[in-house]
């Protein structure tokens, strides 16, 4: 087995090398005085920074991406400037797999309510802080094949495991019945998985009345502050599964639940996680959209699709990869990231084994 990683690494190293020399071989062809300095290897792409001469216009560079790209073999590639350096993103033929249970291994701790996203261009992993006044709730876009679903189940799995249900308690909404549907029976569901309009409006209205509560009693979340005699509880995160779905079928009461708990439901400590392909005015209305504040885009077809889902422009949504490539957008700044995945057989695995517990 070492042996195969050694050969795996060495042989690695050759391709990067030979990369390399082909990207320089352009760039001198077309007497543009630049060189490879070094890269970085992810599962998804290499990443090669390119330093320029002094004097050299980073412009000529630009205009030689579709050269660089047919010496490499590659469809298309990426050329963007990162500190002193232009980063230039290629494609691995063969992408490399990154699971939720390589990285659980890796983080023997993480912070309450942080589901794993994956890991980031650097190979680190990601997290996000639910709890956080700065996150509160996400918003999850991107086109069919963009890898939305599979976050949504890598992001409940890493909570379940992470976090006891006397802590947090998940809401499910999957009117496609595909979701979700490995879920049932885990102990932190507030009920099983909502699959019909009737469950999904059931669920969101407990959430709202549990809202209303939980201000009326002075009740708060764990780890918030609790004013005068409070009490704590569970936080609570909802799932959403396709809005787009849910506001055909749920019309204006669906419309107006969503908007309510995005807007007062962080103070509660119930937070949500929404995914659609379009995040429209016909999907979510403005107000709720307003009280996202992260939204993690996947793959878009063009730039103006980019900017509605990102909420920033030329955030170059519209080049990612799909199958997991994704970008989170966190205070005007966006973090690339490949998405870790779980299979269903572990998700049946981990439920059987937290309700045996």
């Amino acid at each position: 087995m070492a042996r195969k990683k050694v050969r795996r690494r060495l042989a690695m190293k050759g391709e990067l090398e030979l990369q390399a020399q082909k990207i320089e071989l352009v760039l001198s062809s077309h007497n543009v005085q630049a060189r490879v300095k070094g890269g970085i290897v992810t599962p998804r792409f290499i990443r090669f920074h390119l330093s320029p001469y002094l004097g050299e216009k980073v412009s000529r560079i630009f205009s030689l991406k579709e050269e660089i790209a047919l010496a490499l073999g590659v469809k298309d590639l990426r050329i963007y400037r990162s500190g002193g350096f232009l980063s230039l993103e290629v494609p691995r033929q063969k992408p490399a797999p990154v699971t939720l249970a390589n990285l659980c291994l890796k983080l023997k701790e993480i912070p309450p309510c942080s589901p794993i996203l994956g890991i980031d261009e650097d190979g680190f992993p990601l997290l996000i802080s639910l709890p956080s006044p700065d996150v509160s709730h996400i918003l999850v876009s991107g086109t069919t094949g963009s890898g939305k679903t599979e976050l949504l189940r890598t992001m409940v799995t890493s909570l379940a495991i992470y976090n006891l249900p006397k802590d947090l308690l998940l809401g499910l909404v999957d009117l496609k019945g595909r979701g979700f549907r490995e879920f049932s029976g885990l102990p932190h569901l507030v009920r099983p998985p909502a699959t019909s309009i009737e469950e999904a409006i059931s669920l969101l209205s407990w959430a709202v009345e549990e809202m209303e509560r939980r201000d009326r009693e002075n009740l708060r979340p764990l780890g918030s502050k609790l004013m005068g005699n409070g009490y704590f509880v569970p936080r609570v995160a909802i799932f959403i599964d396709e809005m787009a779905e849910l506001a055909i079928l749920g019309g204006k009461e669906a419309e107006v639940l969503v908007t309510r708990l995005a807007q007062r439901g962080r103070e509660a400590g119930i937070h949500l996680v929404v995914a659609t392909q379009k995040p429209a005015l016909g999907v979510i209305s403005s107000l709720a959209r307003a009280n996202f504040p992260v939204r993690i885009v996947g793959k878009v077809t063009t730039p103006e699709e980019a900017k509605v889902a990102s909420g920033i422009a030329r955030s170059g949504a519209e080049r990612l990869l799909g199958k997991g490539d994704f970008l989170v957008i966190f205070n005007s700044q966006a973090i690339r990231f490949q998405a870790a995945y779980v299979r269903p057989e572990e998700i049946m695995e981990l439920v059987k084994n937290l309700r045996r517990r």
